[in-house]
């Protein structure tokens, strides 16, 4: 098992590559951008179809008005998405421009999205089709989203742009700066819709969802399934934040099987897509990447070592509203021989006791999006429209992971228990050296720490926080997503990356030094002794702002 891992891990840099790869980066900024959406959309679903299941129906005057909130929000996704994904798309290259010739980012979103109605809507009498502006023009937003970017970096290098005298006030003159590339854009996507409606007889979005369609299915089956969370959960295993590898590349299927679902589940049909945003967080990562909920509690209350039960009564809040991090590098499970079985093995099961629950006992699928942060059970629950069989299905689930992962608990158990036992009662640990902070240092500085989606962040954050209270230090600290951070960074003196975000150290630490602001990467064990100990954490950020560079 451990030539194994080790073998796995050779790999990491080549996993690294993948993940940092820009097209990939900017689809999932793209997405976090527009999570507002999302998130916002899906109470009005919840508030107009859920009191169906208790038998109450709203009127259909009532529904309207529920469900035109969703209608403008989620049925414009792929819009929005396409704009988004541009901006980032245009941010990442301009990483590797000089700082006097970069692309405005806000032309190339504004681009992205007139290029994606020019592509993704069918014109009819008195006004247009939204058919494919919504998730299911997801694909097409990402096609759009690539060639603005493109398109724009081609212009703005070779400087195919109006150029305007050096009289003419910056912004006035970057308004012609951009014509050209907009206007490029436009044309392209105006040419692609002419042919593609000449010679194959329907828009270009809705011939990209048929060209995908037998992708769709392949990935809903028994082993789509098992390669996408396999995937995820071996990613993840190896120390690299697993979703921001694979979750792009199944992003659009995520969106378009829940939107199906919906329709069918409003059509008083079965809902059978199982590829959905719910699937990943609630049901193969349920309690976090590796379907750690149970283990986590495990450690907490049956666990005779006393490392192990201190760190899963710490980890059990922040990994029942799938915070895992603080048993994956405090445990640690990742690269731990004793766990890979499990942890890679227990979210394929999950999934497939899913699929057949759906394809067999004739359980809806999930109808809609929650917030990744909904304690994994209730998530499932609510996400499946409430019922007596997604109810067994979450017993289900935690004693299947409960009787997946306990023999290797016992094993590492009593391994932790072993090395306890011969540890010298009576040794001392050398504490660390205190260190003298300088309050003026720290005073009036804001640091902003980052993870993939905002939770993990959070707890150094705090942690942070905390510590500045307590020696009545005036220091900010803040948390956020990597990829949502570029418009708010240059607020900041400090940038932390957790580990999950670690890879992208490099890119980072270029936006950093154009803003002249500082930027540092923690370790797994590092960054959660931080989160425990705010004193610590407050002594890290301090050693960080004194040095010079």
């Amino acid at each position: 098992m451990k030539k194994l891992i080790k073998a796995i891990e050779k790999l990491r840099p080549y996993f690294d590559v993948i993940a940092r790869n820009r097209y990939l980066k900017a689809i999932k900024d793209g997405f976090i951008s527009a999570m507002p959406i999302v998130l916002f959309s899906s109470i009005f679903m919840l508030l107009a179809y859920v009191p169906n299941i208790f038998g109450f129906y709203w009127s259909k005057a009532t529904e309207a008005i529920l469900l035109k909130p969703y209608n403008y929000s989620m049925g414009i996704l792929g819009l929005v998405v396409a704009g988004t994904t541009a901006k980032h798309l245009a941010d990442s290259f301009n990483r590797d421009m000089p700082v006097d010739n970069q692309i405005n980012n806000i032309s190339a979103l504004m681009a992205g999205m007139v290029s994606f109605l020019v592509l993704g809507v069918d014109s009819i009498e008195g006004g247009f089709s939204s058919g494919y502006m919504g998730s299911k023009g997801l694909l097409t937003a990402f096609v759009v989203a690539f060639m603005v970017g493109n398109v724009y970096k081609f212009c703005i290098k070779r400087n195919i742009t109006i150029r305007m005298p050096d009289a003419v006030p910056p912004n006035i003159s970057q308004t012609f700066k951009d014509v050209i590339p907009f206007a490029v854009c436009v044309i392209i996507a105006t040419v692609a819709d002419v042919l593609f409606r000449k010679y194959i007889g329907v828009c270009f979005a809705q011939f990209v969802i048929e060209a995908f369609q037998p992708l769709f299915a392949a990935a809903d089956g028994y082993v789509g399934l098992a390669i996408i969370y396999g995937a995820m959960a071996m990613f993840w295993f190896v120390g690299i934040q697993g979703p921001a590898i694979v979750e792009p590349a199944v992003a659009a299927i995520y969106y378009v099987n829940i939107a199906n679902n919906l329709e069918l589940y409003q059509a008083g049909e079965h809902a059978y897509n199982i590829l959905t945003p719910g699937v990943q967080q609630f049901v193969a990562t349920l309690g976090g990447t590796g379907a750690t909920l149970v283990i986590t509690f495990m450690f907490a209350f049956m666990a005779k070592s006393k490392e192990l039960k201190a760190i899963g009564r710490a980890s059990s809040v922040p990994v029942l509203f799938g915070v895992n991090e603080p048993i994956l590098f405090g445990a640690p499970l990742i690269l731990n021989p004793v766990f890979f079985v499990p942890f890679i093995f227990a979210p394929i099961i999950n999934v497939w006791i899913f699929k057949f629950f759906v394809d067999f006992i004739g359980m809806n699928s999930f109808l809609y999006v929650l917030p990744w942060t909904t304690p994994g059970p209730i998530g499932l629950i609510l996400g499946c429209g409430i019922g007596l069989k997604v109810i067994l299905l979450a017993i289900l689930l935690l004693v299947v992971d409960f009787v997946i992962y306990y023999p290797f608990f016992k094993v590492y158990d009593h391994e932790k228990m072993e090395e306890e036992k011969e540890k010298n009662q009576d040794a001392v640990e050398e504490e660390e050296k205190q260190i003298e902070i300088d309050s003026n240092t720290l005073k009036s500085k804001r640091i902003l720490v980052l993870c993939a989606g905002g939770g993990t962040s959070g707890l150094l954050a705090n942690a942070l926080k905390k510590a500045a209270q307590e020696k009545d230090i005036p220091l900010i600290s803040a948390a956020g997503a990597y990829g949502a951070h570029m418009d708010i960074m240059k607020d900041y003196d400090l940038v932390v990356l957790a580990p999950q975000v670690a890879s992208f150290y490099g890119d980072l630490k270029k936006d950093a030094d154009r803003m002249g602001i500082k930027c540092v990467a923690c370790e797994g064990k590092q960054y959660i002794s931080l989160t425990r100990n705010p004193e610590e954490a407050l002594n890290f950020v301090f050693k960080v702002l004194e040095e010079k560079e």
